[in-house]
C-alpha cells in the first residue's frame, strides 16, 4: 500500500515520479535500489545454485520469494517509519522510489546513442552503442540489423522499463513497484535456458511471465492507441489483428506483443536470425516490410514509445480510480 499522505493521490505521485525520471533519469552518484537488488541476487546465486536439478530448483522458487518479499517488506517498512516521522519525507522517499522504477529517459537516451552515429553513416560507433543494450554480436551488422536491434529493444523495454512498473505501481505504489524490479532483475540474471540456470531460474523465469502477462497486452493496446495521429497512423487499420495473429510467434510469452504492434505501426519486419556468441538463433518475423529498417525507424519508435506510456495512464485511470475510492 502507498503511503502518500495528505490525500495526495498515488496517482499524482506517480505522474510526477514520471517528471522526475525525464528530467534527471538515474544519477550515477545516487544509489539505485536495482543494483542493490543485483548484488543480493548475485551473492545467493553463488551459495545457492548447486546440487541436484530438484534442489537447484527448490532453491531458486526460495530465492524468488526471499528477494520479492524481501523488497516489498523493506520498502513498505520504510515508508511507514517515514510516515510516523514526517509524511512529507515519507512523500519524498516514495517518489524517488517510484523514479527508479522507471526508465523512461534511459530507454530514450540508449536508443538515441545508436540513432546518432547510424545517422552519421557512422556503423562502428552505432554497433558499440547497440552492444549496450542488447546481448546479441553486433560487430558485423549493416545498418538495417542495427536498426532492428535498437527498435526491438525499445519495443520490448516499453513493458520492462515503463509501463510494467507503472502498472504495478499504480495498483500497489513504490513498495509493489519496486518488488516489481524485483522480479524482473531475478529474470535478467537467472532466468535463462542454460545448464547453470535452466532448474535454479525456473521460478524467476516464470513469475516475471506471470508478472508481464497482462502489462504486455495493455502496452500493445496502449502503443496503437498513442500512435493515432503520428505519420503512417493508416497503419492502424489492421495492426490490433495482426498483433493478435503475430505476437505469439516469438519465443518470449510476452514481448511479441510490444514487438509486433511496433513493426505494424512502423511499416517494417523485425525478427529474423540473431547471433550471440557465434551462434545463429531464429525469431519469428513479425510485420511486414513495406519500409527498409534505417535510422529514422529508430527515432519513430521512441515517439511510439512515448505514445504508449502516455496512453497506458489512460487505459489504468479506471483501475486508479477504484483503488483511490476503495482507499
Amino acid at each position: 500500500m502507498s503511503q502518500a499522505p495528505l490525500g495526495l493521490s498515488l496517482l499524482a505521485l506517480v505522474v510526477a515520479a514520471i517528471a522526475v525520471d525525464l528530467l534527471v533519469g538515474d544519477p550515477s552518484r545516487l544509489p539505485h535500489p536495482v543494483v542493490g537488488m543485483g548484488r543480493v541476487i548475485a551473492r545467493l546465486e553463488r551459495a545457492w545454485n548447486h546440487g541436484s536439478a530438484v534442489a537447484r530448483r527448490a532453491r531458486g522458487i526460495l530465492l524468488t520469494a526471499v528477494v520479492v518479499l524481501g523488497v516489498y517488506a523493506l520498502a513498505w517498512g520504510l515508508l511507514a517509519l517515514l510516515g510516523r516521522l514526517d509524511p512529507w519525507l515519507a512523500m519524498a522517499a516514495e517518489l524517488w522510489l517510484l523514479a527508479t522504477t522507471l526508465a523512461i529517459k534511459g530507454l530514450r537516451d540508449a536508443a538515441r546513442a545508436v540513432a546518432s552515429p547510424l545517422g552519421r553513416g557512422d556503423l562502428p560507433g552505432a554497433r558499440r552503442a547497440l552492444a549496450m543494450i542488447v546481448g546479441r554480436d553486433t560487430a558485423a551488422l549493416d545498418e538495417g540489423e542495427i536498426s532492428r536491434g535498437a527498435v526491438e529493444t525499445v519495443a520490448e523495454n516499453t513493458v520492462d522499463g515503463i509501463t510494467a512498473p507503472l502498472f504495478w505501481a499504480l495498483l500497489g505504489g513504490a513498495p509493489l513497484a519496486l518488488a516489481y524490479k524485483a522480479v524482473n532483475t531475478l529474470d535478467s540474471m537467472v532466468g535463462y535456458r542454460n545448464a547453470r540456470h535452466a532448474d535454479f531460474g525456473w521460478a524467476s523465469a516464470r513469475l516475471d511471465d506471470l508478472a508481464n502477462w497482462l502489462p504486455a497486452r495493455l502496452t500493445a493496446l496502449a502503443l496503437w492507441l498513442g500512435a493515432r495521429g503520428l505519420p503512417g497512423h493508416w497503419r492502424h487499420r489492421g495492426a490490433l489483428a495482426a498483433t493478435r495473429r503475430e505476437a505469439p510467434r516469438h519465443p518470449s510469452p510476452n514481448a511479441g506483443w510490444p514487438e509486433a504492434m511496433v513493426a505494424r505501426l512502423l511499416g517494417v519486419q523485425l525478427g529474423g536470425v540473431n547471433h550471440y556468441g557465434g551462434e545463429p538463433s531464429r525469431r519469428a518475423l513479425l510485420g511486414e516490410p513495406l519500409e527498409a529498417l534505417g535510422a529514422a525507424h529508430i527515432g519513430r519508435a521512441v515517439r511510439l514509445m512515448h505514445g504508449g506510456w502516455s496512453a497506458f495512464l489512460l487505459l489504468m485511470l479506471p483501475a486508479v480510480l477504484v483503488r483511490e475510492w476503495l482507499a
